[in-house]
């Protein structure tokens, strides 16, 4: 089954969650209006990033039921497609750092980042549930937030329960590189996708934040490991799209003799779950 993926590569506005709903119904209609099906949105699109205390998160933060998710449903169904977005979500006495899973049917999941960032345990309570997949019309779509993704065993699992489609809200502030080099970011996405053979769109931001400048790195790879759209550095908002022939994520295949989930010894690397 193919699909036209896009990724929505926005700056988001810190504080101010009903400019970047504003935000996210243009980018959204663009998208659809490309023939997009699936769109991925950043990290915390509901609120910005950079927060300097946990009171600014709390402020900020939503719960699914909330303007930010039921928004994002509306503009689901209004184009008949389905959206993967960040958000700030409020929960119990700190928030989580989320993604909303929306679809014409309306909320299909919320994940909660389990791998914190930098500061972000100051603000956030860290999830304990692995990644969702969740079956759409398109194909099977797992989701996840940013610093998982540099996690292999985080990554597998997804694989491991089906997923064709790799969706994850980013925010990537910059660090440097050599001359010409992508964002080596880019390079763990590609090689997620290959090994396990999924398809993958990160979804970063743009602009910067309190000081903070973001890579603005989105890209869209193929179950090859290959990127389709995107994989540089940029300045600029920007949509990607690309098609995305879903099924070939069915097969693991590398060779005639060879599939990279069926070729695994899961006895052999108990260490690695352990330690």
């Amino acid at each position: 089954m193919s699909a036209v993926v896009a990724c929505c590569q926005l700056a988001p506005q810190f504080g101010d969650p009903a400019a970047n709903r504003d935000l996210v119904a243009a980018a959204v209609a663009d998208a659809a209006g490309h023939g997009a099906a699936v769109i991925v949105l950043p990290e915390l699109m509901s609120s910005g990033y950079v927060f300097e205390s946990q009171d600014e998160a709390l402020a900020l933060a939503e719960s699914p039921d909330g303007p930010t998710v039921t928004a994002w449903a509306r503009l689901a169904a209004e184009h008949d497609v389905v959206i993967v977005g960040g958000f700030c979500e409020a929960a119990t006495a700190r928030p989580f750092n989320s993604a909303a899973v929306v679809d014409a049917s309306g909320l299909r999941c919320v994940y909660r980042k389990a791998h914190l960032w930098d500061a972000e345990p100051k603000w956030f309570e860290a999830g304990a549930a692995p990644p969702p997949v969740v079956t759409t019309r398109h194909g099977k779509i797992a989701v996840m937030v940013c610093y998982d993704l540099e996690f292999p065993e985080w990554v597998r699992l997804a694989a491991l329960d089906g997923a064709q489609l790799l969706c994850a809200p980013v925010n990537w502030p910059v660090y440097p590189r050599p001359d010409g080099e992508r964002p080596s970011e880019v390079v763990r996405i590609q090689a997620g996708a290959a090994v396990n053979r999924m398809f993958i769109a990160a979804c970063d931001r743009v602009g910067t934040e309190r000081g903070v400048p973001w890579v603005g790195g989105s890209v869209i790879v193929d179950a090859d490991g290959w990127p389709l759209a995107g994989g540089s550095a940029s300045v600029g908002s920007q949509m990607l799209l690309a098609e995305c022939d879903l099924d070939a994520a069915l097969s693991k295949s590398v060779s005639p003799n060879n599939d990279v989930l069926g070729d695994r010894r899961p006895e052999l690397y108990e260490r690695v779950a352990r330690t």
